[in-house]
C-alpha cells in the first residue's frame, strides 16, 4: 500500500483520538465547574444577556441587508428568529435582575423564557434549512418577508405553548448527575442543526455558512454545560451564557464579512464592464477627472489612448456573436495584460476601448500602443483582429475631458479603415 493510502487509513483513527481527548477534557472541565464555588454577579449576568440581545438585533439587521442583496432565504428566516430570541432574552434578563434585587436567589425553578427562546432559535435554524432546500432563492421578496414572518411567528407560538402548557415548571435537581435535564431538548435540536449546516458546507462556502455551523455547535456545548448547573449564577450557568453570546458574535461576524464582500462586489460591478472586467465608461470619466486635477497640481502630463475593434460586425456575421464577444474580451485581455499598475484600461463603448496613462507623454503613449499591437497580433487565437488607435496628451491636446476624448477620437477615425500596418507616430495608430 502506498503512503497516501496509509495516510487515509490513519486519518479516521487520528480524528477519533482527537475527538476522544476533547470529550474527556470537556467532561473534566464540567467536573471542575460543578465543584467550583464561583457565583456570578447578577448585574454582570444581566449585562451579558442584554449584550447578547443587542448582538442578536444587530445580526438581524445585517441578515435583512444580506437578504435584500442576495434573496437568500436562510438570512431572511434567521433575521426574524434572532429578533424574537433577542426580545425574549432581553425581557428574561430584566425580569431576572428585578427578582434578584428583591432578594438572593432561592428555589430551583428554571425560567420558561430561557427554554422558549433557546428552543425557538434552534427550531428556526432547522426551519431555515428546510425552506432553503425547497426554495433556495426568493423570487418575490415582499411576499417572502410576509411568509417568513408567519413561519417564525408560528414557531414562536408553538414553542411557547409547549413550555407554558407543561403540567409543572422544570426544576433544578442540585444533587443529580444532571441537574437540568430539560436543557438536553434544545441541545438535541442544536445537534440536528449542527449536522445540517455541516452537510451544507459541502456546497455552500460563504462566511455566514461557516459561522452558522460553528454557532450551532457552540449552542450544543452551551446547553450541555448549563445542564450541569446546580444553582442560578454558578460557574456552569455563567459559562453556558457566555457560550450563547459567543455564538451570536460568531454569526454576526460571518454576516459582516459576507456583507463586506457583497459591497465590494457591487462596487466592482458598478465600476467595471461585465464582459471584459475593465473599467466602464463612468469609472473612466472619474479617472480622467482625477488625472486632470493631479496634473494641474503637479504640472505633469498624462495620455489617453482610444481603440476601436475593426470589423466586429463582419466577425459576428461570419463566426457568430459568441466569437464576436470573445473578440471583445480578447482586446480587453490584451489591454489589461500590457498596461502598468497605475494605468486604467476601460471599455469605452460597444467595440471601443480606452487606456488612461498617468505620468505619461507622447512617447510613453506610443510605446504602450506598440506593446498592445504586438500582443494582439501574437495572441494565438482566430480570427485575427485589427484595431485602430488614437491618442491625446494633456494639456497639449486639450485641458478638459471633452477636448481630450475629442482629439483622440478624431485621430482614431482618421486612421480607421486605412489598412496601414505600422504604427504611425503622433496621435494615430493602427495594427492588423
Amino acid at each position: 500500500m502506498n503512503s497516501s493510502g496509509q495516510a487515509l487509513r490513519r486519518f479516521p483513527y487520528r480524528a477519533v483520538i482527537a475527538a476522544s481527548i476533547a470529550v474527556v477534557a470537556y467532561a473534566a472541565l464540567l467536573c471542575v465547574l460543578r465543584a467550583s464555588t464561583y457565583m456570578a454577579d447578577p448585574l454582570l449576568s444581566t449585562y451579558l444577556d442584554m449584550a447578547g440581545s443587542l448582538i442578536a438585533f444587530t445580526f438581524a439587521a445585517n441578515a435583512m441587508m444580506r437578504f435584500r442583496g442576495t434573496h437568500d432565504r436562510i438570512s431572511l428566516m434567521l433575521a426574524f428568529g434572532f429578533v424574537l430570541a433577542g426580545l425574549i432574552e432581553a425581557a428574561m434578563g430584566m425580569t431576572f435582575y428585578r427578582s434578584m434585587l428583591a432578594g438572593p436567589p432561592h428555589g430551583n425553578e428554571i425560567s420558561l423564557g430561557w427554554f422558549a427562546g433557546r428552543t425557538l432559535l434552534g427550531v428556526v435554524l432547522l426551519a431555515a434549512l428546510f425552506v432553503e432546500k425547497r426554495m433556495p432563492v426568493s423570487r418575490e421578496p415582499g411576499k417572502e418577508i410576509a411568509a417568513a414572518t408567519m413561519i417564525v411567528g408560528a414557531v414562536a407560538y408553538l414553542t411557547s405553548a409547549f413550555y407554558f402548557m407543561l403540567p409543572r415548571v422544570p426544576k433544578i435537581q442540585p444533587h443529580s448527575w444532571m441537574p437540568r435535564p430539560w436543557d438536553l431538548l434544545p441541545a438535541a435540536i442544536y445537534i440536528a442543526a449542527t449536522i445540517g449546516y455541516g452537510r451544507r458546507l459541502r456546497k455552500a462556502t460563504t462566511w455566514l455558512d461557516r459561522s452558522l455551523f460553528l454557532a450551532a455547535g457552540l449552542n450544543v456545548i452551551c446547553h450541555i454545560t448549563i445542564s450541569q448547573s446546580e444553582h442560578m449564577l454558578d460557574a456552569c450557568y455563567w459559562l453556558g451564557h457566555v457560550l450563547m453570546v459567543m455564538s451570536y458574535v460568531v454569526v454576526l461576524g460571518g454576516t459582516l464579512l459576507d456583507n463586506a464582500q457583497l459591497f465590494d462586489q457591487v462596487s466592482r460591478l458598478a465600476a467595471s464592464d461585465s464582459l471584459t472586467g475593465l473599467a466602464n465608461h463612468r469609472h473612466m470619466i472619474e479617472v480622467l477627472e482625477g488625472e486632470i486635477e493631479r496634473s494641474k497640481r503637479t504640472g505633469r502630463s498624462f495620455a489617453v489612448l482610444l481603440f476601436d475593434l475593426d470589423g466586429l460586425k463582419k466577425i459576428n456575421d461570419k463566426y457568430g456573436h459568441l466569437v464576436g464577444s470573445r473578440a471583445i474580451k480578447r482586446v480587453g485581455d490584451v489591454l489589461s495584460g500590457t498596461c502598468r499598475a497605475i494605468d486604467t484600461p476601460a471599455r469605452y463603448g460597444g467595440d471601443e476601448f480606452a487606456l488612461v496613462l498617468p505620468e505619461s507623454g507622447e512617447r510613453e503613449a506610443e510605446q504602450a500602443a506598440t506593446r498592445i499591437c504586438d500582443r494582439l497580433q501574437n495572441d494565438g487565437e482566430e480570427p485575427k483582429l485589427a484595431i485602430s488607435m488614437g491618442q491625446a496628451v494633456y494639456p497639449m491636446d486639450g485641458t478638459t475631458i471633452e477636448q481630450l476624448l475629442g482629439a483622440a477620437d478624431t485621430a482614431l477615425y482618421q486612421m480607421k479603415g486605412m489598412g496601414q500596418k505600422k504604427l504611425r507616430l503622433r496621435h494615430v495608430a493602427a495594427c492588423l
